[in-house]
């Protein structure tokens, strides 16, 4: 017999504190492409994907400036689609990446450049101050191996003048995490992370801080593919997709674990947000993570409560 996780398993979690966010959220990366070098998308059903989004509850959408292919770009999209935006709507974005001409961002902006990315995402989303903003790090490679002060330093100044809330990195390590932290508060972390490619160092320090761990390839891809094989096996005893079982794992296996799952799809947008409705057994969490046993009901593999829910 196994016991449902449906009674504890927050739903929201506030977001540096002062903003309370659903945590199955809508990333809008493959609004305009499904690749970086991929054709466009048509921008009418991305807006379409967006106001649908929105209408099924989603109050955290995460983007980017350099989310774009050809004339088509995720910030004005959004912009597009949700302006004037309504109480409550949580946007988040990412700089530091330089796009290169075939499309792709290879590059990596240095301290001096990230006003002008700063400014360029506040006039596409057509905003005041941004909610959040990520420094995005490493360039395609993973997280560590680089200084991150210097340029988290100057996004900490354009926060201190009004433009930014909060503060996030992405494609961090623990480290360069806590070199943040010296600096300014850290709202959220934005890695690679999925049921089978896990930094559990890294979400304990988050959950312990209360910091969000929101998670990039979600539903694999990046360098370590979701066993799919598992993943299965936990779909079929639910009647539930391969993607919905990862997401829901994702919201079972940390009350700071925030779900940012993309696409370009209306039908895969229902099928994404459906996913708050599935509620793991310990039996689907031990499949799923290789835990030996019936699995605790909170961070399966660390084993932590959700008292700062």
């Amino acid at each position: 017999m196994t016991n449902d996780l449906s009674t504890t398993r927050p739903d929201t979690f506030l977001l540096g504190g002062d903003l309370p966010v659903r945590r199955l959220g809508f990333g809008a990366m493959r609004l305009p492409t499904g690749t970086f070098q991929g054709p466009h998308r048509d921008p009418g059903t991305g807006v379409a994907v967006l106001r649908r989004a929105v209408e099924l509850g989603v109050n955290h959408i995460d983007t980017a400036w350099f989310y774009r292919r050809g004339t088509v770009a995720a910030n004005e999209l959004i912009r597009k689609a949700l302006a004037p935006y309504r109480d409550g709507l949580v946007i988040a974005t990412k700089v530091g990446p330089l796009l290169e001409a075939d499309g792709v961002p290879r590059g990596e902006a240095g301290s001096g450049e990230l006003r002008r990315l700063v400014e360029e995402n506040l006039d596409t989303l057509g905003l005041d101050r941004l909610d959040l903003v990520y420094l995005r790090v490493g360039g395609m490679g993973g997280p560590g191996g680089e200084p991150v002060g210097e340029r988290f330093a100057a996004l900490a100044a354009l926060r201190d003048e009004g433009l930014i809330r909060h503060l996030g990195v992405s494609n961090v390590d623990a480290a360069q995490l806590a070199e943040a932290r010296a600096i300014a508060p850290v709202a959220a972390v934005q890695n690679s992370f999925h049921v089978h490619d896990r930094d559990d160092p890294l979400l304990a320090v988050c959950e312990r801080s209360g910091i969000a761990y929101v998670p990039f390839f979600p539903l694999g891809g990046g360098h370590r593919p979701i066993d799919a094989a598992r993943v299965e096996r936990v779909a079929a005893r639910h009647g539930a997709s391969a993607a919905q079982v990862a997401l829901a794992w994702l919201l079972s296996a940390s009350p700071v674990l925030l779900a940012i799952p993309g696409t370009g799809s209306l039908a895969h947008l229902e099928e994404n947000m459906d996913a708050d409705r599935l509620r793991l057994t310990e039996d689907d969490l031990a499949i799923l993570t290789g835990w030996p046993g019936a699995a605790p009901p909170w961070s399966p593999f660390l084993g932590h409560s959700p008292d700062m829910a």
